[in-house]
């Protein structure tokens, strides 16, 4: 597959910028594999449209974003690698070398691409990691996280899950995963022949009793992408615990997830790939080009798609 596949033409005005008022205000595209159907709901609508198991990430965001003042800059935490040490973004990284001490971080070796791995004193104590497409300060931290985050170590929100209030996932029969977000979530296509990227992999982990839920439920209904690289790589052979490197494109054969619940991804992005790969490439496109006439929001903090 071409990256080029993964191209379309968003207005920026659609890039939202702030979340909804609540949580479940969003909206919902839905779409219908068997019929090529689509039709256009509240968010709060979600359990009277789905049926199976809904299996969520409880991975929790981190405050991943520290600044640095000499060089003017940043530290991205990316991954708790062990005990202070992590794997980091830092920027201006030309600018930056190993030994250098910038407040609680110490940077100890460059690992290529602007990744670090380096020692942090204490606990994160940064700001909220936002993309670099929202512009605006987020009123409330927390919108940045879902109801349901338990397991700190995110450098981004599982975003698919941002539209559950408590009261609508209390509506759903849920099951739990952990995927901590890092550099392959969010991290652009490199190469112009998209199976040629390559995946860094991000750590997982499993209870022996969810799996076997999931493992066994008529119809599993994955919330977000991150929940479906977990699912597979399981189905898959893959440990309870580990790193996935899973890397979802058109033509990949899906063994557990048998619904996807998922924002509006970025062009040339994995996660777009993956989409492509559940719902099929031109009605990929079919669908976001009606998203886009119907002025639907996207991005991590805009509306979501139900592909059934």
């Amino acid at each position: 597959m071409e990256a080029r596949e993964l191209d379309y033409d968003l207005p920026q005005e659609l890039i939202a910028q702030h979340p909804t008022a609540r949580r479940d205000d969003s909206r919902l595209l839905v779409y219908r594999r068997a019929t090529g159907e689509a039709s256009h709901h509240a968010f709060r609508e979600l359990p009277g449209l789905v049926d199976g198991l809904a299996v969520v990430n409880d991975t929790r965001v981190v405050p991943a974003r520290i600044p640095i003042e000499r060089p003017r800059g940043e530290v991205l935490l990316l991954e708790q690698v062990e005990g202070d040490v992590w794997e980091a973004l830092a920027r201006p990284t030309r600018k930056l070398r190993a030994g250098d001490r910038h407040g609680a971080v110490e940077l100890l070796e460059h690992l290529g691409e602007g990744r670090w791995r380096i020692r942090l004193d204490g606990e994160p104590v940064g700001c909220v990691p936002l993309p670099p497409y929202i512009t605006e300060p987020l009123a409330d931290a927390d919108r940045y996280q879902t109801v349901y985050a338990r397991q700190p170590g995110s450098a981004a929100a599982p975003t698919a899950g941002l539209h559950f209030t408590p009261a609508l996932l209390a509506a759903l029969d849920v099951e739990r995963v952990t995927l901590h977000v890092g550099l392959d979530t969010f991290r652009p296509l490199q190469e112009e022949v998209v199976e040629a990227h390559h995946i860094h992999g991000e750590r997982y982990s499993v209870e022996q009793a969810a799996w076997e839920r999931i493992r066994d439920a008529p119809r599993v209904l994955a919330v977000g992408t991150t929940t479906v690289r977990v699912l597979e790589s399981l189905a898959g052979g893959a440990p309870l615990a580990g790193r996935t490197e899973l890397f979802i494109t058109p033509g990949f054969a899906f063994r557990r997830v048998d619904h996807l619940l998922t924002n509006f991804h970025l062009p040339r992005s994995t996660l777009l790939a993956l989409v492509m790969a559940f719902a099929g490439v031109a009605e990929t496109r079919r669908m976001y080009a009606e998203a886009v006439a119907e002025r639907y929001r996207f991005f991590s903090l805009g509306d979501a798609t139900l592909i059934l």
